[in-house]
């Protein structure tokens, strides 16, 4: 019966980690909700809960997210608003109702100069205005008395949806015989597919116990650079790519220099494997 389906919330419809659960939520018997900013606004309480009480929900994955990371710098009231006071209303929100909560995070609230995964116990020491955005999103929700939750963080995200690295690797190739790439930033590209069949797949186990934060990227890890020739090579394109240094792109916000997450966690409580960053390319 429709009634006993889990009913399960999704904000932020129209970014890329939305499009890529509904894109394989056919697999899966739960009642979905896909709301963007229009229909949901969660800088707006009112907005939230009208929402929430409409489509009864059981859980609600956040994909709503302020992400333009050097406009942040800038930007940072409107950074603040999203990533901040929006996540600590739908969390409070959800809490008061008895909602469960999935939270997506970045690899931004830590300082980047590890030489070593992160773990999701290291301290934070987020460099830029987007990742201490994110950073006080996450305290919210760990503040906000939740019946359960999960804050996932993630890093070099890409699909075929959205804007992101592989799209924009592909689309200058068309035009160009050579592209200068950084290769002195190291992380885990991630295919949103692999993070989006991850969640739905673990949905129905999410519960007080296995509440917290968790890390889940692509494993292995690449730089910038080798990213660009894995995308260049599997999609049989002449492109040259040549490895730059960061100094030659300078951007208003510091990338960080690596931002590989440990995502064995995640791997032991759930079971769960996730696949090697180059295999994840493949498709």
């Amino acid at each position: 019966m429709a009634s006993e389906q889990l009913s399960v919330l999704i904000t932020g419809a129209g970014g890329q980690l939305a499009q890529c659960i509904k894109h394989v939520m056919a697999d899966f018997d739960y009642a979905f909700y896909f709301k963007d900013r229009k229909a949901l606004d969660i800088t707006d309480s009112d907005s939230i809960n009208r929402v929430l009480d409409e489509t009864n929900s059981d859980i609600v994955i956040n994909t709503a997210a302020y992400t333009q990371v050097d406009l942040a710098e800038t930007e940072t009231e409107q950074a603040f608003a999203i990533n901040h006071l929006g996540v600590a209303n739908l969390a409070k929100l959800c809490a008061e109702k008895g909602i469960k909560l999935i939270h997506i995070s970045t690899d931004y609230v830590f300082d980047g100069k590890s030489d070593q995964p992160y773990l999701e116990t290291d301290p934070t020491a987020p460099q830029t205005a987007y990742g201490r955005s994110k950073l006080a999103g996450e305290l919210a929700i760990q503040q906000a008395a939740l019946p359960a939750f999960w804050l996932i963080r993630t890093a070099w995200l890409y699909s075929i949806y959205g804007k992101n690295f592989y799209k924009t690797i592909l689309n200058l190739a068309q035009t160009r015989d050579e592209l200068g790439v950084v290769n002195d930033q190291t992380g885990a590209p991630t295919q949103a597919l692999d993070l989006a069949r991850f969640i739905l797949e673990n949905l129905s186990k999410l519960d007080r116990e296995n509440s917290g934060i968790y890390h889940f990227v692509n494993s292995g890890q690449a730089t910038w650079y080798d990213f660009a020739c894995a995308i260049i090579d599997q999609n049989a394109l002449k492109t040259a790519v040549v490895p730059v240094s960061s100094n030659q792109y300078p951007t208003a916000a510091t990338r960080p220099r690596y931002s590989v997450l440990d995502n064995s966690k995640i791997q032991k409580t759930f079971n769960y494997s996730i696949r090697h960053w180059r295999e994840a390319l493949q498709g």
